[in-house]
């Protein structure tokens, strides 16, 4: 097994920060509705994605997340007018920043998703978990205590 590659009872864990008006609403329609997704994840919610500091994802995978997920409202939609689109552009920086650092590009997404969109959250999350899977255990960011 190479160093990369991971057990086969090796699941990531996935760190959600998602938007309080649609991605955690769209998040409990997918939990109330019995749609199952992988409990990997572990959901961080917040008034609006543009509030979010982008050192918080970086924070998650030094303190041993597998890959972070941030998700809000659909351009246009946002109950703050423009934050969501402010996150595109912190987060879209930030993805470049840990490029640079040597952090493989699908351990951090950036997705969007409505409150009605209960089986939108299940797949998105799907995808994230297999995407982080397929790379194994982050190690380029982790503090060693």
């Amino acid at each position: 097994m190479s160093e990369n590659q991971a057990p086969s009872s090796w699941e990531p864990k996935i760190v959600a920060i998602v938007c309080n008006w649609c991605t955690y609403a769209g998040a409990d329609l997918a939990g109330i509705s019995r749609i199952q997704y992988p409990p990997n994840v572990r959901i961080i919610r917040v008034p609006c994605t543009g509030r979010i500091n982008p050192f918080y994802v970086v924070k998650a995978l030094q303190a041993g997340a597998d890959g972070v997920l941030v998700s809000g409202c659909h351009p246009g939609e946002c109950h703050y007018l423009t934050g969501n689109l402010s996150a595109r552009r912190k987060f879209a920086t930030l993805k470049r920043f840990l490029s640079y650092i040597g952090v493989e590009g699908d351990r951090t997404m950036f997705t969007w998703v409505s409150a009605s969109e209960g089986e939108r959250f299940s797949q998105v999350i799907k995808g994230v978990t297999e995407a982080v899977r397929a790379l194994g255990p982050a190690r380029n960011l982790v503090k060693q205590l």
